[in-house]
């Protein structure tokens, strides 16, 4: 009974310390990339203008040939890309970790308080 009492007491102590611990929180956001969103940086603008054609393609919209296109910024874990079409149509591409990609208008961007469609240097991928 003694050595069950000293156990059971040591355990108290050892447990009443784990709430002594403050919480951490990182200073930074956790951010998921993949080695996809990486590699877009990494094509020629010809390929760029490929891949984000796809991308809208198979979002269900059309753009004959792309004029124009680069790199916006980090939102969130998602790379935003623009493209320009010859049709005239202006579109945001939003490339995920998992590969998926979603496709906006860049004119219904402000409504939603999403970044505008302008091109900026594209960052060196991380490897």
């Amino acid at each position: 009974m003694r050595f069950s009492l000293a156990a059971l007491t040591a355990a108290t102590v050892a447990l009443a310390g784990c709430n002594d611990s403050q919480p951490t929180t990182p200073n930074q956001p956790i951010v998921v990339r993949s080695q996809a969103q990486d590699r877009l940086h990494q094509l020629n603008d010809l390929n760029l203008a490929i891949a984000l054609k796809r991308a809208i393609y198979d979002s269900g919209f059309t753009c004959k040939r792309v004029v124009k296109s680069g790199y916006v910024q980090e939102v969130q874990n998602l790379s935003m890309w623009t493209a320009s079409c010859d049709d005239g149509n202006h579109w945001a591409i939003f490339a995920g970790p998992d590969g998926s990609a979603q496709v906006r208008r860049c004119q219904d961007l402000a409504e939603f308080k999403m970044p505008a469609c302008v091109i900026r240097p594209s960052p060196k991928p991380a490897g």
